[in-house]
């Protein structure tokens, strides 16, 4: 028997049995690539319809298409599955599990440390586990190695250890997982090469680094940057409404320099999986070393904070209409954290619907995306975007910027658009738009040049 029992072959052959425990907006496009590569792929999670979708050809991810995984189904590359028992019959083990914040902000690792102990009770010699789940600095070394080591086996010699932090981005048509760079660190030698040959099946650069905490810590760089540069552009944002500046035209114009610059937008807030998230743990874990991350606990707060000024814009467009935020009708464009994603995570616009409605306005919400949502245990519906339900608005808010969205409608049916995602830039109609910083300007009616005036 060879010191990898024979997996190195396998993984070069591509007949290596894939596990993907965790089927979400990770999981599933993850599970897809390894089964288009040729690997029989089974994906493990704990909701019977995703299982069932999954089996059935149909994909609950907007960025895999149903006609993609029933291929793979049909063609028996793909399989899914609730039995955690059957991770004992892959040779590599991706863990894709959410790694959320506590309701006090520490880190949840709570779905890591269940899956370890479900890998753990079925984990058998010779088996790769890959943690793609982000984390702090440590996690891979102190939790899971910890666990599955409770088994007797050894890491690195019964079986093998790596992180390779995800880098998904919903809604990027651009970059997949095949075109992103997929950065491993092994914990050790043997485990990381063959971690870096499983990857190399089918994503076209592999990025390896010297051992699983470099890995951990690369992740929470990435999202660490964006956290305090979009921190900053929204500190600019304040700064320059305050001297009735037009932000976006400063970003514009500060984007022209061909070098020492990089163009972040300011909007209503962080939403998603990662960059409201990620850096806390990058904080708790240091804060764990008696280090404060000032720069990260102050971007978190700038960041915090914009829901509550957008809303202070929309009160400001309300008064200046002659009307209190109480009583006003407010629609929400968009409830995602992003654009052209369902996925309303951490999402600005949820703090915005909630202020608001804590200030007696009486809110609804269109997103093409998100048909029904859960705020604070009371559900919601999204109303169709018709000329009506806009001429009754007193104020509609553009949240999310989605571009199947019918903004000339908008402007030419509505009031008071307040708009701090600049989605209104260059359009015309008849609404009075507040941007995110600067004045407020009227837009040109559809009969006229498109040219716009401040006011």
């Amino acid at each position: 028997m060879t010191d990898d029992f024979g997996l190195l072959d396998r993984l070069e052959n591509r007949d290596a049995h894939i596990g993907v425990l965790g089927l979400g907006y990770v999981g599933l496009p993850l599970a897809v690539h390894a089964a288009e590569a040729g690997f029989p792929t089974l994906g493990l999670d704990i909701k019977p319809e995703v299982v069932d979708g999954v089996r059935s050809g149909r994909s609950h991810i907007g960025d895999v298409s149903s006609a993609r995984v029933a291929a793979l189904a049909s063609a028996g590359t793909l399989d899914a599955t609730a039995d955690f028992d059957r991770l004992a019959e892959v040779d590599v083990v991706l863990i894709c599990v959410p790694t959320p914040l506590s309701k006090v902000g520490d880190p949840d690792v709570s779905f890591i440390v269940s899956a370890a102990e479900q890998v753990k009770a079925r984990l058998r010699p010779g088996q790769l586990v890959v943690l793609e789940s982000t984390t702090y600095p440590g996690t891979t070394r102190e939790l899971l190695q910890r666990t599955l080591e409770e088994t007797g086996l050894v890491a690195g010699t019964d079986f093998f250890l790596a992180f390779s932090p995800e880098r998904v981005d919903p809604g990027n048509l651009e970059f997949t997982i095949r075109n992103t760079p997929k950065i491993v660190g092994g914990l050790t030698a043997r485990s990381h090469k063959l971690a870096v040959t499983f990857y190399r099946q089918f994503v076209d650069e592999v990025v390896e680094v010297s051992c699983p905490e470099a890995a951990e810590l690369a992740k929470l760089l990435e999202n660490t940057f964006r956290a305090v540069n979009i921190g900053l552009v929204n500190e600019m944002a304040v700064i320059a409404d305050r001297l009735g500046i037009d932000i976006w035209e400063v970003v514009d114009a500060a984007s022209t320099k061909p070098y020492g610059f990089m163009r972040f937008t300011p909007g209503p807030g962080l939403g998603g999986h990662c960059i409201p998230v990620d850096p806390q743990y990058l904080a708790w874990k240091m804060r764990s070393l008696r280090y404060r991350t000032r720069f990260i606990e102050l971007a978190a707060e700038v960041n915090a904070e914009m829901p509550r000024y957008v809303v202070s814009k929309t009160a400001e467009a309300l008064n200046k209409a002659g009307r209190a935020v109480n009583g006003s009708r407010v629609l929400l464009l968009g409830l995602a954290y992003k654009a052209d994603v369902d996925d309303t995570r951490e999402s600005p616009a949820l703090d915005v619907h909630k202020l608001l409605r804590e200030m007696g306005a009486n809110v609804s919400y269109h997103d093409p995306h998100v048909a029904e949502v859960s705020i604070e245990g009371e559900s919601f519906e999204s109303v169709p975007l018709t000329a009506p339900v806009l001429e009754e608005a007193d104020a509609v808010l553009v949240t999310t910027d989605h571009r199947d969205v019918d903004y000339a409608l908008v402007l030419e049916r509505s009031k008071i658009v307040v708009d701090p995602r600049n989605a209104l830039h260059g359009r015309s109609g008849r609404a009075t738009i507040y941007p995110v910083a600067g004045p407020a300007r009227q837009a040109q009616s559809a009969a006229g040049d498109g040219s716009t005036t401040s006011s």
